[in-house]
């Protein structure tokens, strides 16, 4: 089965992914003519912020999380998983790090984790996971026949990858900013570094942020 969901992964969501997570930057669109001297660090604005396709996920409590709560605020979205040994505890951390400095540049901010393990990831583990990084945060997910096109949509891929309990699961480790239109914005891009996990620094992060927001 797993083996099953890697090939559909990789077949629908590998050529959108890198479109989307490589946007281009081209000076004749009107989102880059209207902030030409725009110096982003670590992210890129997509050509034509548009609307995401109607998707309906749940949070860690329960409560229904769709398009109706992507509007009136900026909303930080990432793929993972709670078993994730690596990638999604260091963003994680790093992004409740960052938390207070996002919410000076937009008090309506919200940072999203998108679970793509649905089968292990169940509403009590998210909870847990989630309130050991940040309270605030929201932990979503839905079985994959909703989040594969969402996740698609977003720009992200991933995959199964292994069989038994102890599968482990290959996924983007970008953002993407989501605006209070509800319209995918712009996406945060690791950077590599020799002998480290690829990261987005804060710092950058922050700085990005707050042009982005400053010029939409």
């Amino acid at each position: 089965m797993k083996k099953i969901l890697l090939l559909a992964v990789i077949m629908l969501g590998l050529g959108v992914a890198v479109a989307a997570l490589f946007p281009r930057q081209s000076a004749n669109t009107a989102l880059m003519t209207q902030v030409p001297d725009l110096a982003l660090q670590s992210s890129y604005l997509f050509d034509n912020p548009r609307p995401l396709a109607p998707f309906t996920l749940h949070d860690q409590l329960g409560n229904e999380f769709g398009n109706q709560q992507l509007l009136g605020k900026w909303s930080l979205l990432f793929v993972g998983f709670t078993s994730c040994p690596d990638v999604c505890p260091t963003t994680l951390n790093k992004l409740n790090a960052a938390y207070a400095e996002l919410q000076s540049v937009s008090e309506d901010i919200q940072v999203v984790f998108v679970s793509v393990d649905p089968d292990r990831d169940t509403q009590t583990k998210r909870l847990d996971y989630i309130n050991f990084f940040n309270r605030d945060f929201k932990a979503v997910t839905a079985d994959h026949t909703q989040l594969f096109p969402f996740t698609r949509d977003l720009g992200f891929a991933y995959a199964m990858v292994g069989d038994g309990a102890d599968y482990q699961v290959d996924h983007s480790a970008s953002y993407v900013l989501v605006s209070p239109k509800g319209e995918k914005f712009a996406v945060f891009k690791p950077k590599q570094q020799p002998g480290k996990i690829p990261q987005i620094l804060n710092k950058e992060l922050v700085a990005d942020l707050k042009l982005i927001i400053e010029s939409a």
